[in-house]
């Protein structure tokens, strides 16, 4: 499936440009074996010409035939690439920035271009529970790698240290895994899909 790159993207979302749109299928919890839970998931990556993608992520429970049980969880988030805020930004809050993005072209974005070819990122997701992750990481091409450099966590919330997650492009489907901590353990896996692209 070839990758679309939207004519009215800012030019700073182009290594991000791949991941637009929304993808559905199923995963496992945890390692996988034969008594951890099945999910279904449904996650969409949309802009809006701001300088970021607005990330959700809805999941359900299921049997091993994919019927949906119960709801499972959902996210949130924003993830763009990570470079320095400049004057013309917007934020904090909802201060407008300049109506000329920051990064006006191309070769203003391949500045930014790491040594291994590929792009910094950020992204930050918050779930029910009160809990916030922000993440930072490295996309390059239709790979990324990120983890978690904070979560916040509520009073109430469970214990949740760390997490790290990879994305790829395989053969036109989305496949990720999670991995996460929960106190003074190693990361343990947590969860991973196959998602493929709704028209």
């Amino acid at each position: 499936m070839p990758i679309e790159i939207p004519t009215d993207l800012t030019p700073e979302l182009v290594p991000l440009s791949w991941l637009l749109g929304t993808w559905e299928g199923n995963g496992r919890l945890g390692e996988g074996e034969d008594d951890d839970e099945f999910f279904w998931q449904s996650v969409s990556f949309t802009q809006n010409g701001l300088p970021f993608l607005e990330y959700r992520s809805e999941s359900w429970v299921t049997d091993e035939q994919g019927t949906k049980l119960r709801p499972l969880s959902v996210e949130t988030g924003f993830w763009s690439l990570e470079r320095p805020m400049v004057d013309g930004d917007l934020g904090p809050g909802m201060i407008p920035g300049d109506i000329v993005p920051t990064l006006r072209s191309a070769e203003d974005v391949e500045a930014l271009r790491t040594e291994d070819n590929g792009f910094k990122i950020q992204a930050n997701i918050a779930h029910p529970g009160a809990i916030s992750e922000l993440y930072y990481g490295v996309i390059k091409g239709p790979q990324i790698q990120l983890a978690t450099d904070l979560v916040m966590r509520g009073s109430n919330s469970k214990e949740y240290a760390s997490a790290t997650r990879i994305y790829g492009l395989v053969n036109g489907d989305l496949y990720w895994r999670w991995d996460v901590s929960t106190g003074g353990n190693e990361l343990k896996a947590h969860a991973s899909a196959a998602l493929k692209k709704q028209a």
